[in-house]
């Protein structure tokens, strides 16, 4: 007889109630008391699901027993252990089978909102044109934007061209403003000018009368073309005696850009930068072709834009040269470009005055970020702090897992291999830059210079002065240290000295990669070019005590020389190879060459297997240098 039995119904067969099920029942009580429903078990429970989840996370979420869980997926042919991790979909199977509703989320998803809505058209007002100048080197994109803007930004410029993107805006007599991009024109440069063609809504295509059409002329047009934007040609250093635009119409057409007077869409405006000839007309043109654009921005939102370039500044820290595209960025905004963010300290224009706001069109150089961004990142303004630190650690892991994933895609027993079959030799290097698209132009043209046999590897690479850290790298390293446009502090030139770090500068791009090109051509194994002189057959076999064997021979063609390079072969098979003709004597005389048709001594350095009836070429190895194309 039990208590239970005796207190009880009667029922001695009635198992105790567990522990549990008497909370479940205070639980319902007291929902019951304070006016809550006592069917809420009955509804499904929302169990939230990433992406990815372990089986402990998804049994934590849907209040059962990991092992109920694994012995379903048991069943499903999944053999898990508590800790595994599961796919969402598995996961949403689970919840279902377990009668569970499903709310699917991704860890993406932080990126909703991030950008608004379209703008409706009738909330949006005029904006002015944002045009990008590209063309070829030297070719007068910088000289025609100075006399547009009346000042002299070439002369400033390190060999006299422009290494990286400048923005500027033009305000016009009659109050309008034309936003400029200045691209570079180096071939190394493609990168920089793709994005001044992807942020812009009109490209001036600047070629010289006297040049015509050349490489980054072609490419600039190719560039215009993807981004879907209007060319208009600006025909430049019309003073030049004879100067005609007629050549370089002509050989436009070859690229399918065909002016207006030959019944096609392209406006040919002839100018003169120099002698400031038909300015006017240039700016028309360009104001006639946004008119038909209608290019309208709403300024009554949050800013949105994207990053020309940036840099970091020794005493402003990081600095972001940024394109607003709409809305309006305030001082004291909170912005998120790519992986940096910070609130807006200062808004410089290209004339270094402070601003409060700028609004679309407006390129402005920002103050306040926690890092110099990536040029073409995306930035806008968020509502706080908090949501600006969410999207920059999520966009920093993400960049962080795919250089994982890139790096690690190859195992180290592949890696070997194919490093022992190439033999590729590396030369490692540490750039830093003025700005990040400098950067990022000179390690894209280091890069296309690798063959299978050299290669310039980029240890790190990054904007901003020559620091303590980056002599350390270097020295780890073993890497010089490339500094384009910048400077390394006093601390560092002391450490490099110490630790025989080499620094090089570099103000132009051109000598910075020859001097890299010529590095890797040294590095290159030389050729081994291969000159016969003559074949003989030994006809007998001496063994001479103290000297070793020498082989009597008859030169059957050409000449034999002593020191000459010598190829043994034996029933049609080379016993030696790039062997050494050490002693030639005819007679008992030691003679330097011995002609065809006549006998001689030889010993060869180091080879004594020497027999009868063997043969021998004889021939000099020149070593010829090889350079990189």
């Amino acid at each position: 007889m039990t208590i239970q039995s005796v207190v009880g119904d009667g029922d001695a067969a009635e198992r105790m109630r567990s522990l549990a099920s008497v909370r479940r029942a205070r639980e319902r009580e007291k929902e019951k008391r304070k006016g809550g429903s006592t069917d809420a078990p009955n509804r499904p429970r929302e169990v939230v699901i990433p992406d990815i989840i372990t089986v402990q996370e998804l049994s934590n979420r849907m209040a059962v027993r990991g092992v109920d869980i694994i012995k379903f997926l048991m069943k499903q042919g999944l053999m898990m252990k508590i800790n595994d991790v599961i796919d969402s979909d598995t996961a949403e199977l689970v919840a279902e089978e377990f009668g569970m509703a499903v709310k699917r989320v991704s860890e993406s998803d932080i990126e909703f909102g991030f950008l608004g809505d379209a703008d409706d058209a009738e909330a949006a007002d005029v904006r002015a044109p944002v045009v990008a100048i590209m063309g070829h080197v030297d070719h007068g994109k910088t000289s025609l934007l100075d006399a547009l803007r009346t000042t002299d930004v070439a002369g400033g410029e390190a060999g006299g061209i422009t290494q990286h993107i400048g923005a500027y805006q033009v305000r016009l007599d009659d109050g309008q403003k034309v936003t400029f991009l200045d691209t570079p024109g180096h071939a190394a440069f493609s990168a920089m000018r793709a994005r001044g063609a992807n942020v812009t809504d009109i490209v001036v295509l600047v070629v010289a009368a006297d040049d015509g059409v050349m490489p980054q002329t072609i490419e600039a047009i190719q560039h215009a073309k993807a981004a879907g934007a209007p060319l208009i040609v600006a025909v430049n250093k019309m003073d030049k005696p004879g100067a005609t635009s007629q050549k370089v119409v002509n050989e436009l057409l070859q690229h399918e850009v065909i002016a207006e007077n030959l019944g096609g869409e392209t406006q040919i405006i002839e100018v003169s930068a120099k002698e400031r000839m038909n300015l006017d007309g240039l700016l028309e043109a360009i104001l006639v072709q946004a008119e038909v654009m209608d290019l309208r921005a709403n300024a009554d939102r949050s800013a949105e834009g994207v990053v020309i370039e940036a840099k970091l500044d020794k005493g402003r820290g990081p600095v972001g040269t940024v394109l607003v595209k709409r809305g309006t960025l305030k001082r004291g905004d909170i912005v998120v470009a790519g992986g940096s963010w910070g609130k807006v300290r200062a808004l410089l224009n290209e004339r270094n005055e402070q601003l409060t706001e700028a609004g679309p069109s407006v390129p402005v150089e920002i103050l306040g970020l926690d890092e110099a961004p990536s040029p073409g990142d995306v930035f806008a303004v968020v509502e706080s702090e908090a949501r600006a630190r969410e999207l920059t650690e999520y966009r920093q892991r993400v960049k962080r897992e795919k250089a994982q994933v890139s790096g690690g895609s190859v195992s180290l027993v592949d890696m070997m291999s194919r490093l022992q079959s190439k033999k590729v030799s590396e030369l490692p290097v540490v750039i830093k830059a003025d700005v990040q698209g400098s950067a990022e132009a000179i390690v894209s043209s280091l890069d296309k210079m690798s063959t299978d046999e050299v290669r310039a590897r980029t240890v790190y690479s990054g904007a901003g002065g020559i620091t303590e850290s980056d002599v350390n790298l270097a020295k780890s390293a073993g890497a010089p240290i490339l500094g384009f446009n910048v400077r390394a502090s006093k601390q560092a030139r002391d450490l490099a000295e110490r630790e025989g770090v080499e620094i090089r500068y570099y103000s132009i791009i051109y000598d910075l990669l020859d001097d890299i090109k010529g590095v890797l051509s040294g590095m290159l194994a030389p050729l081994q070019r291969e000159t016969f002189l003559g074949n003989a057959a030994v006809l007998q076999v001496f063994d001479i005590s103290k000297i070793g064997k020498i082989a009597g021979c008859r030169v059957s063609e050409g000449v034999v020389r002593k020191g000459a390079r010598v190829r043994i072969i034996r029933d049609d098979v080379v016993v030696l190879e790039l062997g050494v003709l050490n002693t030639l004597k005819r007679f008992k005389d030691e003679v330097n060459e011995v002609t065809a048709g006549q006998e001689c001594g030889m010993q060869f350095q180091g080879f004594q297997d020497i027999k009868e009836g063997d043969y021998i070429e004889c021939f000099t190895v020149e070593e010829i240098k090889r350079t990189l194309d």
